[in-house]
């Protein structure tokens, strides 16, 4: 899993680490899966020239998106114009949150998709309910 890939494969300052970095995810994405490895990488910046290799992800997720350019940037061309309208997801948690556009490796077509959207509140109310008789966690000094 690798979180920010951009930073590894664009913004590192080191030239050499950036082409080991690339040269070890197109081999891990390439080679990896015949003896099960998986390759997760998330990044915030859907521009081409921050991941060039991202042909080589054969299973893409777009949550929501700046601009309408960028769902087919990360979703493969025409994926907008299918369906995908990543670009219009809301930026209010309570309507947007969880929202994502799936294009797997099997069909070009973009699956919406959402998880369950838990806020802060219903979090504290779970742990209020669940934690209410449990012994104290000792002090960390």
């Amino acid at each position: 899993m690798v979180d920010e890939v951009a930073f590894l494969t664009a913004y590192q300052p080191d030239k050499g680490l950036r082409i080991r970095t690339i040269a070890a995810l197109a081999i891990l994405t390439t080679q990896g899966r015949a003896v099960g490895v998986g390759v997760l990488a998330a990044l915030q910046d859907p521009r081409k020239d921050v991941l060039t290799i991202r042909n080589l992800f054969p299973d893409k997720i777009a949550l929501r998106l700046d601009e309408s350019e960028q769902v087919d940037m990360v979703l493969g061309d025409g994926a907008r114009d299918r369906g995908a309208l990543a670009d219009l997801i809301s930026p209010r948690p309570q309507q947007g949150a969880g929202i994502a556009y799936i294009r797997l490796e099997t069909s070009p077509d973009p699956i919406r998709a959402r998880a369950a959207y838990v806020s802060d509140t219903d979090i504290r109310n779970m742990v209020a309910v669940f934690c209410a008789d449990t012994l104290p966690l000792p002090e960390v000094a």
